[in-house]
């Protein structure tokens, strides 16, 4: 299924002072960091539909996405120390706080270290400016009565509304045909088993670990997979030092033994049946991105014997 987002655009109408904003250019790319809620599920592929609250703008395919990272500005207010800030067009002192109503010339200020993203998205631009207004946006998303500013939207009802509304078929059938082809077939009901707490064993690797692949390196968050060391289909349980963030790819492979860790020379030991593909080959007697702990080392070393028996 296709994702679709849609996110806010304000350039400099922003309403709120709490940081100096993003250098958006809709019809080539849109920013965002990594202090915004969903940062890091917006994917190549998916649909970007922009709007500034009141209106629709224009709609667009995610052709790459740049990531990087920089120091961010964020301001506060100097009484509750809180971010919900606004600029007073007229009236002094400059600033209000949303939050406790105090009025103030000079905010606070801190500087963080955050990821940087923007998309590119400029090659399939569709200008849909004021087609739709910002209650009928707010209907197609997943969440109507949501606040965010980046939010999932449902692109099939979106994709039928602007046909209807724009007739240009021609466009919007490019603009999904460059997204992730869905796969016919509908509903079924299923019984699954879940696995209870890998969303919170995830979370605590990425503050433990970073956005890093501990087998290749950076690596954006959305691409990152909490990956056991041992057999988690047999234990059922999340031990402490017992995964690795990996990249989706790196991930599989390791659980089909093409990839494994010596840890006694704290190298990577790619199968020869990976050898042939260069992006694979090159990891063979890497080291590790990241230091392992002696538990890390346990359960890579009981991998190492279940997937290289004869080494």
């Amino acid at each position: 299924m296709t994702t679709a987002w849609l996110v806010l655009a304000l350039g400099n109408s922003r309403e709120h002072a709490g940081n100096d904003g993003y250098d958006d250019s809709p019809s080539q790319h849109y920013s965002w960091d990594s202090t915004v809620q969903n940062h890091a599920r917006v994917s190549v592929g998916d649909v970007i539909v922009l709007w500034d609250r009141k209106k629709l703008i224009g709609v667009s395919v995610i052709e790459a996405i740049d990531i990087a990272t920089a120091g961010k500005t964020l301001y506060s207010c100097p009484q509750c120390g809180k971010a919900d800030i606004k600029r007073r067009q007229r009236e002094q002192p400059a600033f209000r706080c949303g939050k406790c109503g105090h009025l103030f010339s000079t905010p606070c200020q801190k500087t963080r270290t955050v990821n940087t993203y923007r998309s590119v998205h400029g090659k399939r631009w569709m200008n849909c400016h004021g087609l739709l207004s910002g209650s009928e946006l707010r209907a197609l998303c997943d969440a109507p009565k949501s606040q965010l500013s980046m939010r999932p939207a449902r692109w099939e009802r979106l994709r039928q509304v602007l046909l209807d509304v724009t007739g240009q078929a021609n466009t919007v059938k490019d603009i999904a045909a460059a997204t992730r082809l869905a796969i016919a077939g509908g509903h079924r009901e299923s019984m699954v088993r879940v696995r209870v707490g890998q969303e919170a064993f995830r979370k605590q690797l990425l503050r433990a670990q970073g956005e890093i692949c501990a087998f290749t390196g950076p690596t954006p968050a959305a691409a990152l997979e909490a990956a056991h060391l041992y057999s988690y289909a047999e234990s059922g349980e999340h031990h402490d030092y017992g995964g690795l963030l990996l990249r989706r790819d790196i991930h599989r492979l390791f659980d089909l033994g093409h990839v494994a860790v010596d840890t006694v020379s704290g190298t990577l030991d790619v199968a020869s049946s990976l050898h042939r593909y260069p992006c694979y080959a090159q990891l063979h007697g890497q080291s590790l991105v990241v230091p392992l702990r002696p538990e890390h080392k346990v359960w890579l070393d009981a991998h190492w014997l279940s997937k290289r028996p004869r080494a």
